[in-house]
């Protein structure tokens, strides 16, 4: 495409070139979208997206043409109205190339909330305006800008910061299907992301060279381990010299957890394949397709049928490998007495030692349907006391 003795420049200048003319067709395709759009509508465009009738019609002629689906064509509609007739200015320096689809597209979706007109023309004059300082900025740099502008003009049209703060959260799905490990998401203030963000990876590299765990394995581990009320996490080598190496693991000692196991999974042994990265297998010319594609097996499966799985109450299963990571990092095995055909004890309220048989034993909320772990639940009597005995065969959790 190009001759040898072509300056670099004249290569870079094709470079600016061609970016410039990919951007300029982009908008006139915008244009062509917001006029079919203004033309097929029934109803002032800036509500037509409401009709899905007359919407959901143009948005299947625009992805025809385009070979594409229908929900990326409803969105090029939306983003070819708001370049039209909210952000002209900003529509305009993209027709001529000056900046970017990506930066035209940050620019409507981060001004959408903005409802009065005088107020959007104020916010797209500026944007027009700092639009060449915003393209060599990341996506990140790029929204906190655009936002700085629109919070300069119209602080309300920032009210999604109000319901995110509202919204934050944290949730913590149980692990199932005895996988061991269980889904957390959340929401939090920036400035607590920031600092749990650092925190995490300050506990992730704070571990000897031979951990076996990877950054993402260290950091995950290095959340329970500031769940459990530690300043620190245990680096996973075997070196006696270590450091890091805590006689105890603050996860496995801070709480008090109840597992309901057999008493074949206290034998069991930890897997050494839970921390690392997974072996693969190396790819030969020999393979076929399908080999070449199929997943690595893993290493070092048991032949016989491992220990039955314990089940966490009110938190899914642990296969027995896991426990016996717990008993090695110096979790205490504390037994539950079985009351057997012992006499009923005197009093309303069970003893220490009968309420954890009944919360071991029952697991759950035992009223139907009810998924309620048995730590937050009541200890009640099936018959009401006195006529109900303080026993095991006469006491629920509900």
């Amino acid at each position: 495409m190009f001759e040898y003795q072509v300056s670099d420049a004249a290569v870079v200048a094709a470079i600016t070139e061609g970016a410039r003319a990919e951007a300029a067709a982009a908008a006139r395709r915008l244009a062509a979208i917001a006029e079919l759009v203004a033309r097929r509508a029934d109803g002032p465009t800036e509500s037509a997206h409401w009709s899905c009738d007359y919407w959901d019609a143009v948005a299947a002629e625009v992805a025809a043409a385009q070979h594409i689906s229908h929900a990326m064509a409803s969105g090029q509609m939306y983003l070819a109205l708001a370049l039209r007739d909210r952000l002209p200015q900003v529509g305009a320096l993209f027709a001529e190339g000056a900046i970017s689809a990506r930066l035209a597209s940050a620019m409507v979706w981060h001004t959408e909330l903005i409802k009065d007109p005088d107020t959007l023309k104020l916010v797209d004059a500026r944007l027009a305006q700092d639009a060449a300082r915003f393209g060599p900025l990341s996506v990140t740099k790029t929204a906190q800008a655009i936002d700085a502008v629109v919070d300069r003009h119209d602080p309300g049209a920032l009210r999604r910061s109000r319901a995110g703060a509202r919204g934050r959260q944290v949730v913590i799905n149980p692990a199932d299907r005895e996988s061991g490990t269980a889904c957390l998401w959340g929401s939090l203030f920036a400035a607590d992301a920031a600092v749990l963000e650092r925190r995490l990876t300050q506990m992730a590299h704070a571990v000897c060279d031979d951990d076996p765990r990877t950054l993402a394995q260290r950091r995950a581990d290095a959340l329970g381990a500031l769940a459990a009320g530690a300043d620190h996490l245990a680096c996973g080598c075997t070196n006696t010299d270590c450091p890091a190496n805590l006689e105890t693991d603050p996860r496995a000692a801070a709480v008090v957890v109840h597992v309901v196991a057999d008493a074949s999974a206290l034998d069991a042994q930890p897997d050494p394949h839970t921390s690392g990265e997974r072996p693969s297998r190396p790819i030969t010319p020999e393979m076929t397709l399908a080999e070449a594609l199929a997943p690595d097996p893993e290493p070092d499966l048991p032949v016989f049928p491992t220990p039955p799985a314990a089940h966490l109450i009110g938190g899914g299963t642990l296969p027995a490998p896991m426990i016996a990571e717990l008993l090695r990092n110096g979790a205490k095995i504390q037994p539950v007495r079985h009351p057997g055909d012992g006499p009923p004890e005197l009093g309303y309220r069970p003893s220490a030692a009968l309420e954890r048989f009944i919360r071991c034993r029952d697991m759950t909320c035992r009223f139907p349907g009810c998924d309620r772990p048995a730590e937050f639940a009541d200890i009640d009597h099936t018959i009401p006391y006195p006529l109900g005995l303080t026993h095991a065969s006469k006491l629920r959790c509900c």
